[in-house]
């Protein structure tokens, strides 16, 4: 038997398993074969015959997926035919004749699409339409997901649109291909190649941000490096641009607002003055005259060392609105970051965000939308949602969530993120009576008509499965569903990515859904429980650091957020403290001020107080803050346990690639634990349980190790 059989009866072995050996290359697009042999014949039966309209390159790249899925998911080639004999009839509304009056096609607009089971005659037809040919190519995407599912698809009635219009990822990536707070290799942009080679990595990312919907990508890092807007880069980038239009895909550009001297030769940035005006316009008109549907540019400004607008005397709108009139005749915008601190320590660096913007409420042209974290501090495991959200009534406003776990373990803990985007989108902001979520202010519903969007940092690096741990692609996958809509339920897209990537056998969904749903839980008991925030080491945010203290500036220290001393611990944020909590609606005010209001999930993020303190537990504030690090700590021995019965149903190269990670992370949660519980007990001089197991060794012993090595460091 030479080796081609011997590879051939290994795969046929693994199939007939139900674990299927595959690289993780292929993320949730992996099209495995239906397992299942009736909806097997019922997919064979609809895909026999396909009309599929021709026309558009989008159109063109929904008809090369629907042949690759239908290959790898039944071994089948769709046979092409007419109109009228298809069984499967995908095109535009204006391109499928008289089965028009047959769909229901609800609202299409946005790109969106409907997919339907109809009766014409005796038989039964799938149909599958848009307006546009993006929202064609939308919805073979997920005519293919209810494939890889399981669904029967034999009495469709799906309408979709996307509630957000703008829905990017943010690439931390620098022109050296190093990645700002990567945790999965170097940047997938090869720039030495561009733009002469076109990697099939490009294509094959375009795919998976179409098939959940994301529209945009920002190429570069926001600490923006000038080389970005150098003919040679614009070039690059319209190389990059065109691979990924036919996926409906528009790339932006981060921009330093230095440029015009750093790179024009001028004097001064200053926003107002015109000479600079007119260097921005004709920066602006020679991008889009290389990539026509360039999308805009992305702006960190006046934020850690950033130059920006205030270094002239001027303010955020001043700055954010004359790169939007150079953006404004080609339809591009500004995407202008909210995430600002300057150079002078505020009492409360929570508050500085609200502090600068407020004042500017409705002074945003309307090409302009203010990108905002989800919570005031910087992608901690857990924040209360940022009051910007509700406070400016008048401007647009972006969620910005953060894929890469720089404070959840980089790419070696398995949390799942969407219930932390969930958290901040689900919370009422009481800006405009009960129901103002966050959620609904992205959406736009008490701003119609104006901007809408949110954005994803970028997990994505060179590693063979793009984001380091095979689970983190979850994350990637999230943000597209939960961008596409807000409303969007957190176990269900955890559901469909475990069928989608792994298999459908309810005996491996079931226990790994469950598991990815309590991850981020978990990872918040071992690292930041009941409020806690801002402790991790500081240089490269990697592993605890609660003592980190003196290393230029307070609000960079650890200490500074934490407070701990022999009377208590926590950042007192009330009336009698920065009083930061004034920024929310008083409905907010007084769920997290009132001591007696706050949830415990929250509650040193806002209070100062003793270690006797007795919470709802009935425990003192100690004992609770232990039992979360202990609780958090055995979760993860829990979950390595579940992914242990997991072995039938998973390919042995993801197999072990998980289980090692997964040991990986119970060593560094144990390190979180042992390091927070010895430290905190130097204040509240109490002891721990001796229930649980004693810390291995002393706090001196944690405070001296060193991690020379932690990736994501990446510089211009």
């Amino acid at each position: 038997m030479n080796l081609r059989h011997i590879i051939a009866t290994i795969g046929f072995i693994v199939c007939l398993s139900g674990a299927y050996a595959q690289s993780d290359y292929d993320l949730w697009l992996n099209y495995r074969p239906v397992q299942n042999t009736e909806v097997a014949i019922q997919y064979r039966t609809v895909l026999s015959k396909v009309f599929f309209a021709s026309g558009s390159p989008q159109l063109k790249a929904a008809h090369q997926e629907l042949w690759m899925g239908s290959k790898g998911l039944l071994n089948i080639v769709p046979a092409q035919v007419a109109l009228a004999q298809g069984n499967l009839v995908i095109g535009k509304l204006n391109q499928i004749g008289e089965l028009r009056k047959l769909v229901q096609p609800g609202d299409l607009s946005d790109d969106g699409f409907v997919i339907n089971t109809i009766v014409q005659g005796t038989r039964k037809v799938v149909v599958v339409s848009a307006e546009t040919d993006l929202g064609v190519l939308y919805g073979v995407f997920a005519f293919l997901k209810q494939m890889q599912t399981g669904k029967n698809i034999d009495q469709l009635n799906i309408t979709e649109r996307p509630k957000t219009m703008v829905r990017v990822l943010n690439h931390w990536d620098n022109p050296n291909r190093t990645v700002e707070r990567g945790y999965a290799g170097f940047s997938i942009w090869n720039w030495h190649k561009l733009p002469g080679y076109i990697d099939q990595k490009y294509i094959d990312y375009a795919r998976a941000n179409a098939s959940v919907g994301i529209n945009g990508t920002v190429l570069n890092n926001v600490n923006a490096n000038i080389i970005m807007l150098t003919p040679a880069y614009i070039e690059k980038a319209k190389a990059l641009a065109d691979a990924f239009r036919p996926y409906g895909i528009k790339v932006y550009l981060s921009v330093k607002f230095s440029s015009p001297v750093e790179l024009g030769g001028l004097k001064t940035a200053d926003p107002l003055d015109d000479t600079v005006k007119k260097w921005w316009k004709d920066k602006a008109a020679e991008i889009y005259k290389s990539i026509p549907d360039f999308g805009g540019f992305l702006v960190k400004a006046n934020s850690e060392g950033q130059p920006g607008p205030q270094t002239y005397g001027r303010n955020h709108a001043d700055g954010a609105n004359m790169l939007g009139e150079a953006l404004a005749p080609h339809k591009g915008i500004v995407m202008w970051r909210a995430f600002v601190y300057d150079n002078n320590v505020p009492d409360d660096r929570a508050k500085q965000a609200y502090n600068e913007f407020k004042p500017l409420d409705g002074k945003f042209n309307d090409n302009v939308i203010v990108q905002v974290k989800n919570g005031a501090i910087d992608f901690q495991p857990r924040e209360p949602f940022h009051p910007l959200f509700g406070a400016l009534s008048q401007t647009p406003l972006m969620l910005e969530v953060q894929l890469t776990q720089e404070y959840l373990g980089f790419s070696t803990h398995l949390v799942y993120e969407a219930p932390l985007f969930k958290e901040c989108l689900d919370a009422d902001t009481y800006a405009k009576g009960e129901g103002t979520t966050v959620a609904n202010i992205l959406e736009g519903k008490y701003l119609p008509k104006k901007l809408t969007a949110m954005a994803g940092v970028a997990n994505i690096g060179t590693d063979v499965n793009w984001c380091g741990h095979p689970f983190a692609q979850s994350n990637w996958y999230s943000f597209g569903r939960i961008a596409w809509n807000p409303q969007a339920d957190a176990a269900q897209i955890a559901d469909d990515w475990l069928r989608m990537t792994f298999t459908n056998d309810e005996r491996f969904i079931k226990p790994m859904k469950d598991q990815m749903m309590r991850s981020r839980e978990n990872a918040v008991n071992y690292m930041t429980p009941l409020g806690l925030h801002h402790i991790m080491g500081a240089n490269g945010h990697y592993g605890p650091g609660p003592w980190t203290d003196n290393i230029g500036r307070a609000d960079w220290t650890a200490v500074y957020y934490h407070k701990a001393d022999s009377l208590g611990v926590g950042f007192d944020r009330t009336a009698t403290g920065s009083n930061a909590v004034a920024q929310y609606y008083p409905e907010v005010r007084d769920y997290f001020g009132k001591l007696e209001n706050c949830p415990d999930e929250y509650l040193l993020w806002f209070h100062h107080l003793p270690w006797n303190y007795k919470m709802r537990s009935g425990k003192t504030l100690w004992n609770e803050m232990v039992a979360r690090y202990y609780t958090g700590v055995d979760a993860v021995k829990d979950m390595q346990q579940v992914w242990k019965g997991m072995q039938p149903y998973v390919d042995p190269v993801r197999f072990n690639e998980v289980e090692q990670l997964m040991a990986v992370q119970y060593e560094e949660a144990v390190r979180w634990r042992n390091s927070c519980v010895l430290y905190f007990q130097t204040f509240s001089k109490m002891p721990i349980d001796p229930k649980y197991p004693k810390p291995e060794h002393d706090l001196q012993y944690y405070r001296s190790l060193k991690f020379p090595n932690v990736p994501g460091l990446g510089v211009n």
